[in-house]
């Protein structure tokens, strides 16, 4: 069996894939990536070893594995030429409110995995949610598990509306975090402490904080009560975030990127 595995589009999250891959020793000439943007190909060509394409051709019918990496709104038209070759292929999509029947019929395939990845798959510190079609193998999730391995962890959905839910929460999350962030450092700018320190400080509490819930036996609830004493600061703190409704508000924001994934299934779903 051929262990070829295509990418159709170079941009970051296949970049990341691709070098995971890389530093684990898989052989460029077995990774075929169909990129438009000639600066692009140039930098994959330089990071990675590999000969990008610029358009689909036959090559792509060595591949095992097909890794749909565009813009949703580009895939009915990325699809029109890589079709011919790739059939028989396990399609893997990492495109964010695309479904698996509308990522089927243009390509032809049956077997169809769809994945929502995070940005720090770029540093190997990502989380993907997969869901299988039924198609899909046991051999075929074990090899998507192998791709996506040097990018972080998986985690399988038994319902692909679940997807929606994975990218409104994981996919988007780490954009949620970002805006946390900068309102911190915003703050204590505001109380005189200097940009670099304050993005220090705060960067490493966060990321603390997530470590030890990960290595934590208790919930983020129980975590949080343990470092805020009735009367302090923290208490303080978390007393003028309630009564500022951010709690609901972080709420909200998690269900409008919920609405907006199902939205974009519809959009672009359409054969």
């Amino acid at each position: 069996m051929s262990s070829c595995i295509a990418f159709i589009g170079g941009g970051n999250m296949a970049s990341a894939i691709v070098g995971g891959l890389r530093r684990a020793g898989f052989p460029a000439e077995d990774l075929l990536v169909v990129e438009p943007f000639e600066a692009q190909r140039d930098r994959l060509a330089a990071d990675f070893g590999i000969q990008p394409l610029a358009a689909a051709d036959a090559s792509l019918a060595r591949a095992r594995a097909v890794v749909w990496a565009v813009k949703p709104q580009l895939f009915q038209e990325a699809a029109v030429p890589v079709a011919p070759h790739v059939a028989s292929a396990l399609q893997l999509s990492v495109m964010a409110g695309l479904r698996s029947d509308a990522i089927a019929r243009p390509t032809g395939a049956s077997r169809v995995v769809r994945g929502m990845p995070n940005t720090p798959a770029l540093i190997g510190q990502g989380i993907t949610g997969l869901f299988a079609s039924e198609a899909v193998t046991a051999d075929d999730r074990a090899l998507v598990e192998q791709l996506l391995q040097p990018t972080g962890r998986t985690v399988w959905v038994d319902n692909e509306g679940d997807l929606d839910t994975v990218t409104a929460l994981s996919g988007s999350g780490p954009a949620y975090f970002f805006f946390l962030v900068e309102h911190m450092v915003a703050a204590a700018r505001a109380l005189g402490l200097d940009e670099a320190k304050a993005r220090e400080l705060a960067l490493a509490t966060c990321g603390g904080a997530a470590a030890l819930a990960l290595q934590s036996g208790d919930s983020p609830t129980a975590l949080r009560e343990k470092v805020t004493s009735k009367g302090g600061t923290t208490h303080a703190a978390i007393t003028s975030l309630q009564a500022d409704g951010v709690g609901e508000a972080i709420e909200r924001a998690v269900k409008a990127a919920h609405r907006r994934a199902g939205e974009l299934g519809d959009e672009f779903g359409r054969a």
